[in-house]
């Protein structure tokens, strides 16, 4: 199935992704100057970004099925509510307990509507460019570094980090709100209830079946292993380049070149993937997302950051929009909603170590070299995984998925 509102659902899923992810993210710009103000440990700070992603992964498994349920629309629309009202509360958040509650369980809830659900229901309006649509829906996402995180960085330094936080919040409603009431499901995407003596549904729709399955656990295992690799050096990246003498904009160019780069990275992969497999393009990224981490702990001067911005971010940024083409070749588009959320879950889990392991060895080692080189090992483990993945077969005729689903041990 090819559709023309198909694309205006990439624009959407960009759009409302792009803000979502920025207001979170934006943490990373503030944390500096909130843990000056308050006196705050940048251990306790980064723990809000732990509750983040543990309860982004949380979220994305609720909003998942209720999407397989209801719809798209509704969960989204949700979201959106929550992730301002979550942006609100946590600039007016006067402990920082408060602050982790509001910020780290609101905004992680909030943004996890955004993600599964709409990669889900995205794949489900694609047949032949489903690779390309689900790069562009994370290029979207990947301009938050680009957009939102310089907002954030000019709100931070001209009226502080409480009004730079509000001001985000109200930016989630404008623009997600009104997005979120133009979502649509693919047709056929809600699962119909089974009519009275109707047989059961066969193996290609059973949730549970589907979730033990060899091809999820390969799925969930490597998307786990990406994102803990590459969490902890996104979040730090700010503080590293401050730490290693780059002023407080220059650092935050360096994010915004990553997220350039993840850009130019998601188009050239998902295109590439559409050619090549997705399986074999993947690959490829996680190999060059290892090899970048583990030379972040040797640049120094601010051309060798850059450079290696350029590579790093094109490589995270490639292969995000791959798992959910993975999946798609693998699952029913009836419990697309359920599996990815359910491989983000573990996969959130898995990216909640990076910032407090960050800061951690921050506070212990007063630098990041460990951090860089624990995680490109994690990264080079997420590559000998993907290659377990076994080989899509060739689709059946009339049907849109490229295997049917493996049978459960």
């Amino acid at each position: 199935m090819e559709s023309r509102y198909g694309w205006t659902m990439v624009a959407l899923g960009g759009l409302m992704g792009c803000v979502a992810v920025g207001v979170m993210f934006s943490l990373a710009v503030m944390m500096g100057p909130m843990s000056a103000e308050t006196g705050w440990s940048r251990a306790g700070i980064s723990t809000a970004m732990t509750l983040n992603f543990i309860f982004m992964g949380l979220g994305s498994f609720g909003w998942g099925m209720a999407s397989d349920r209801w719809g798209v629309r509704p969960v989204v629309l949700a979201g959106a509510l929550l992730l301002g009202a979550a942006a609100i509360a946590g600039s007016h958040a006067a402990t920082l307990l408060q602050f982790q509650l509001a910020y780290g369980v609101g905004v992680g809830l909030a943004t996890s509507a955004f993600f599964a659900p709409m990669i889900a229901t995205i794949a489900g309006w694609f047949d032949r460019h489903r690779a390309l649509a689900l790069s562009l829906v994370s290029a979207g996402i990947g301009v938050a570094p680009l957009t939102m995180s310089p907002l954030a960085q000019w709100l931070v330094t001209n009226q502080g980090w409480r009004p730079a936080l509000l001001t985000m919040g109200i930016i989630c409603w404008a623009v997600n709100v009104p997005a979120a009431l133009l979502v649509r499901s693919p047709p056929g995407a809600v699962a119909p209830p089974p009519a009275p003596g109707a047989p059961s549904p066969n193996v290609e729709g059973s949730t549970a079946r589907a979730l033990r399955s060899p091809a999820f656990i390969v799925l969930a295992l490597t998307f786990t292993a990406c994102c803990t690799a590459h969490s902890g050096p996104i979040f730090h990246m700010v503080s590293y380049a401050m730490f290693c003498g780059m002023g407080p904009m220059a650092a935050v160019s360096v994010y915004s070149v990553e997220g350039f780069a993840g850009l130019l990275g998601r188009l050239g992969y998902g295109l590439a993937a559409d050619r090549f497999g997705a399986k074999r393009v993947l690959v490829t990224g996680l190999t060059v997302q290892a090899i970048a981490i583990a030379t972040y702990s040797v640049v120094r001067s601010p051309a060798e950051f850059y450079t290696l911005a350029l590579v790093f971010g094109s490589a995270y940024g490639g292969v995000m929009p791959l798992y959910g083409v993975l999946a798609r070749e693998y699952f029913d588009q009836k419990i697309m909603g359920t599996v990815m959320g359910a491989a983000t879950m573990v996969s959130c889990l898995g990216m909640s170590f990076g910032p407090p392991l960050g800061g951690w060895v921050f506070d212990h080692f007063h630098g990041y070299s460990w951090l860089f080189l624990g995680s490109a090992m994690v990264g080079a483990g997420a590559v000998a995984i993907a290659l377990a993945f076994p080989r899509p077969a060739a689709p059946s005729a009339g049907h849109p998925r490229a295997r049917p689903l493996p049978q459960a041990a």
